[in-house]
């Protein structure tokens, strides 16, 4: 006779899936992964937000892709094959972004090319998509996907108000206000990240 587990746990596993990526193994806070971009186009808050998405979408598309052939590709071009799969849905990310908006295409610049060889993307199509269902791949691209763009988000936010007064070009801010222009330089991304991580270990700290 067999024990399976209930519906309930099955549940719970389904759902840490989606939650680990948000917070406890942030790509960003707790992983550290993608510094790239990270601290290179979060600058503005549109900007964050904008690398985010299309990093989750690049992330979601070549997980479901990946463990759909996991079975079919082999094991000694598996890497090529996910730089491949990753490569052609950077290319409609691509080419998406530019048809959308083209000062936020040249806002990214060549990052958006570099998608390709965030560790993120790949990290997850080796050690998990490959390995697990379509389900669990897509709860864990999204979880991943979202947490990415929640970190971006939060730096993009932060540059933004101390270095424009402004939050995704709204002035926030009256008039008088002196903008800390450091933060919109290259080491206001550093500055940055160092102190949301001061706080994200913090908050485990306290948790623990």
């Amino acid at each position: 006779m067999t024990n399976n587990p209930p519906p309930s746990a099955k549940k719970i596993t389904s759902t840490d899936e989606f939650i680990k990526g948000l917070w406890r193994d942030n790509p960003v806070f707790v992983q550290v992964l993608g510094m790239c971009p990270v601290l290179a186009v979060s600058n503005t808050a549109e900007n964050a937000l904008a690398m985010g998405l299309a990093t989750a979408f690049v992330l979601l598309m070549s997980n479901i892709l990946v463990s759909l052939l996991r079975n079919f590709v082999p094991k000694q071009v598996r890497i090529a094959s996910y730089i491949l799969i990753i490569a052609t849905f950077v290319t409609v990310t691509d080419y998406a972004i530019q048809a959308i908006s083209v000062e936020l295409h040249k806002a990214l610049g060549a990052f958006i090319s570099l998608i390709v060889v965030n560790c993120l993307i790949l990290s997850r199509a080796e050690a998990f998509a490959s390995k697990n269902t379509v389900s669990k791949s897509v709860l864990d691209a999204l979880g991943m996907g979202l947490g990415f763009t929640f970190a971006l988000l939060c730096l993009g936010a932060v540059r933004e108000l101390l270095g424009n007064g402004s939050l995704f070009g709204l002035a926030v801010f009256p008039e008088g206000f002196q903008s800390w222009i450091v933060m919109i330089l290259p080491a206001g991304g550093f500055f940055t990240l160092a102190a949301w991580l001061l706080v994200i270990n913090a908050l485990q700290t306290k948790k623990a």
